[in-house]
């Protein structure tokens, strides 16, 4: 018969997984998980795969699970958590196949599974996952598996299992962010980082939950500390930036993700850390670092030219010539195939391509990718981004051509539809922000008063945006001189 030793266990560093397990940088944060776990050095890897999950390191997560596994293999809680690993809430991903297939390890049926947990509150940290992979669509499991954490918070309230809870509210997303259910997440993962400073899920959930600039400010303690809590995940050190982006902190936003990218830049290609540097360089005003930054990330590209890496740097670049206002930017030229991305990100591509080259007055190759576009928006039935990309190049080709008036009637369609869009989180989507674009309009006209509304609206999307913030500068000085 297995003893039940039901730990309860603080972990603040991989003791299985790091060779320098004593060293901060090591650290994953604190936390307390009680199991039947027939070895101590089992349950010592089951909380470091719980402190790596709420860090979103799921392949450490996994390995460390695995490790439990290996130490003691009727521990039927280290194949919840192998299991667990195979879904990413706020990604809106989940390997249904591998998360069943994590289960099965333990043993062929729920209910034999079910048998293997050796107490009603284990048992019930197991018929989560079995809910999260059994029948049923994704979104419909996704719903049940929120509704099963609230009847084991109901009944066992301890902060594990209130963190899983407002990860599962975050998971209700479906790609979309619903704002009641972030601000329930928010709420708990607060509350349990109230009395847990060292809790990595209490301050991850937080900052995910607060990360549009309306809510921002209420993440901002979370986002402070997390980098702390966790230095051995990299993830934690770019999560915080969440937050810093939504708030406009340029200078933590750059130095979170440098931190987030590695210490060996000689490996740092085009990915997520290194494209919200860039981006943080760019609004900054540190232009020529930012254009260091992404030809060093082209040259470091191993030639294996993965989708991952080409989005990404066509996405940089996108930023870099419309931010920087640079028209002739020899990366717009990169050959990067940007017909064969998702429709999304190739429509990103056309509209900055347009835009540039209508900046540089070449009308018929603006049109060209106008035509692109077109195409495009019909293929992205899911997305709206394609079709509102298309209306501000419109708008844009319109006013070059000399239709003022009808340019700035499509331009203002295109704001109010794309204001009214989910709020989202990270460097946007409209590389040129249609605000921002209507108050240049509006104050290359000479009208101030109405070009200020216009930046301010950007600025309310967009808090701390280099040339949204410029735009409102130069449209009150102007404002200032039309009074004296």
């Amino acid at each position: 018969m297995r003893t039940a030793l039901l730990l309860m266990l603080v972990v603040t560093a991989p003791a299985v997984l790091a060779q320098n397990a004593a060293s901060d940088a090591g650290r994953l944060g604190t936390i307390t998980f009680p199991t039947s776990a027939g070895a101590a050095a089992a349950q010592t890897d089951f909380v470091t795969g719980v402190l790596y999950m709420h860090s979103f390191e799921y392949d450490e997560a996994a390995e460390a699970f695995r490790a439990a596994q290996a130490k003691d293999p009727g521990f039927a809680l280290a194949y919840w958590g192998e299991a667990m690993t195979h879904t990413h809430p706020l990604w809106n991903q989940q390997d249904l196949a591998a998360g069943r297939a994590a289960l099965g390890k333990l043993a062929a049926t729920p209910q034999t599974r079910a048998a293997k947990a050796p107490t009603e509150r284990e048992r019930r940290w197991l018929e989560t996952a079995e809910v999260l992979y059994g029948e049923g669509s994704k979104a419909r499991r996704d719903t049940l598996f929120a509704r099963a954490m609230e009847r084991l918070v109901a009944d066992h309230p301890d902060d594990e299992a209130r963190a899983f809870l407002a990860l599962a509210y975050l998971g209700l997303n479906q790609a979309v962010r619903d704002v009641p259910s972030y601000m329930r997440a928010g709420a708990i993962a607060l509350d349990i980082l109230q009395r847990n400073p060292d809790h990595p899920g209490a301050a991850h959930y937080a900052i995910h939950a607060f990360d549009d600039p309306a809510h921002a400010p209420l993440g901002l303690n979370a986002a402070r500390a997390y980098s702390g809590i966790a230095p051995g995940a990299a993830h934690a050190q770019h999560m915080t930036t969440h937050i810093f982006l939504a708030l406009g902190m340029w200078p933590e936003v750059i130095a979170q993700n440098t931190i987030a990218a590695g210490p060996d830049r000689r490996r740092w290609t085009a990915g997520h850390y290194t494209y919200w540097l860039h981006y943080g360089l760019l609004q900054a005003g540190r232009t020529e670092e930012a254009v260091a930054l992404l030809d060093e990330l082209r040259a470091n590209d191993d030639g294996s030219s993965s989708p991952r890496i080409r989005m990404h740097l066509a996405l940089a670049r996108a930023h870099q010539a419309i931010t920087a206002e640079r028209w002739t930017d020899g990366a717009m030229n990169w050959p990067l195939g940007a017909a064969t991305f998702p429709p999304l990100f190739t429509a990103i591509d056309a509209f900055a391509q347009g835009f540039v080259a209508l900046r540089r007055g070449d009308t018929t190759t603006a049109a060209a990718l106008y035509a692109d576009l077109e195409r495009v928006s019909g293929a992205a039935a899911n997305s709206k981004m394609p079709k509102l990309l298309a209306g501000q190049l419109d708008a844009a080709l319109m006013r070059e051509r000399g239709g003022k008036a009808g340019a700035e009637r499509r331009l203002r369609e295109v704001a109010a539809r794309a204001a009214a869009l989910p709020v989202e989180f990270g460097p946007p989507d409209f590389v040129k922000p249609p605000y921002e674009l209507l108050g240049e309009w509006l104050l290359a006209d000479g009208r101030a008063a109405d070009a200020r509304q216009a930046f301010e609206a950007s600025l309310a999307l967009m808090p701390g945006r280099l040339l949204s913030t410029r735009g409102l500068e130069q449209a009150n000085d102007a404002l200032a001189i039309a009074t004296k």
